[in-house]
């Protein structure tokens, strides 16, 4: 569960989707399924997921002395709960 979820994603966009559509983002591991995904939250955070959608977010490349580094590519999934349901940890509780 802790392997697949890294960390919750806070920002100004986030918090208008939790608000507006009940949805909240996590930063997840590259070789999660939406399945795996939807079973760790449940558990992390005693929730009734509804829907989850997941983005490959490119990385950018870094410059690493006289040279390009590679960049680190990352997996974002956008998790709807049940109507009623929140997570405290989005919330500021």
């Amino acid at each position: 569960m802790y392997e697949i979820i890294k960390k919750p994603l806070v920002s100004e966009k986030n918090a208008g989707h939790a608000e507006d559509a009940n949805t909240y983002a996590f930063e997840v591991s590259m070789e999660a399924s939406k399945t795996e995904i939807k079973s760790a939250v449940e558990k992390a955070f005693q929730v009734k997921v509804e829907d989850v959608r997941t983005m490959i977010c490119r990385g950018r490349y870094f410059r690493k002395q006289m040279k390009l580094g590679p960049p680190k590519h990352w997996k974002k999934a956008l998790v709807k709960l049940k109507q009623g349901e929140k997570i405290a940890l989005f919330e500021g509780a």
